[in-house]
């Protein structure tokens, strides 16, 4: 199942992508019985569990349920206001540490020995194809930084590696754009990564029962055309599990809840010279099995 938010007249829909590029209209499908509670967005139909992912089924065995031109559609991000902060991990792949310390002239440093987490606020989350702020009063090292994103499917707390991925409702790919002057000159990561409309996020949400509980994807960052990031998701320090079993120690994690999972090298900030975001540049992120997900840079 893969599934995208779009803009109707009466606000978000959430639909249902099928093999030809179709989209179901889930919110204008939903049975009658409990249109009360038809989902507008991913983050709606991931709290409806199991019972949520039955009607989806039933709706997509109709013949003549609505169908709309998947490429006719204004998309929205696949949860457009998250309830809580985008959950971020750091330094999540050896490369890209390693090009962070040359770029900062340090010496290796051994690899981190739990995932080093920190938030992007909700106004950050912009959708595929919209344009992101240059910033430029806030920043001069506008950063761009290409990851696989995990949404939860069901609560949690303390939930152990062994069930970690029974949590998942499915993955989308994020764009953690940062400004990395901010980032520096404020001696933690929150300000320099939670600048607005900071957070591309989509463009689809790929159901975990397609892609899997161990994903090796290939993930890449091009600029302008220029690929600039090119790895796979296998090479991650810490995988999914390992995320989830640490993050919800102690904090419940709810449905809807938004988790990136780290960049690979290929950064601008660690390039030489260091090469930073400009307005008219595009972003294009991509993750095998989810799609691309495209951005330019804009005017303030």
């Amino acid at each position: 199942m893969k599934f995208v938010t779009f803009s109707m007249t009466d606000g978000a829909h959430l639909g249902l992508v099928d093999a030809d590029h179709q989209v179901i209209d889930l919110t204008a499908a939903w049975p009658a019985v409990s249109a009360a509670s038809a989902p507008r967005d991913v983050a709606d139909l991931a709290v409806l569990g199991t019972e949520g992912l039955a009607i989806t089924a039933e709706i997509a065995k109709v013949a003549n349920a609505r169908r709309l031109d998947l490429a006719s559609l204004t998309l929205l991000a696949p949860v457009p206001r998250p309830a809580r902060n985008v959950f971020c991990v750091g330094r999540n792949y050896k490369d890209h540490i390693d090009e962070g310390l040359r770029a900062q002239g340090l010496a290796p440093k051994p690899l981190p020995e739990a995932p080093e987490f920190f938030t992007k606020s909700p106004a950050a989350v912009v959708a595929h194809g919209d344009t992101v702020p240059v910033h430029a009063k806030a920043t001069k090292r506008l950063d761009y930084e290409v990851e696989l994103a995990v949404i939860i499917g069901r609560r949690g707390i303390d939930i152990p590696r062994a069930e970690a991925m029974d949590h998942v409702f499915g993955y989308t790919i994020a764009n953690d754009v940062t400004g990395r002057d901010l980032q520096r000159r404020h001696g933690q990561w929150f300000k320099g990564k939670s600048l607005d409309r900071s957070c591309p996020l989509g463009p689809v949400v790929v159901h975990r029962s397609v892609i899997g509980d161990t994903p090796d994807l290939a993930i890449r960052m091009r600029i302008n055309g220029e690929l600039r990031q090119d790895s796979r998701t296998s090479r991650m320090i810490f995988d999914i599990p390992a995320i989830i079993e640490q993050l919800s120690l102690g904090m419940a994690l709810e449905p809807g809840d938004i988790i990136a999972t780290g960049t690979p090298s290929g950064v601008g900030y660690a390039m030489e010279p260091p090469r930073a975001l400009g307005v008219g540049d595009r972003m294009e992120a991509e993750i095998e099995g989810i799609g691309t997900l495209a951005n330019v840079i804009a005017a303030d």
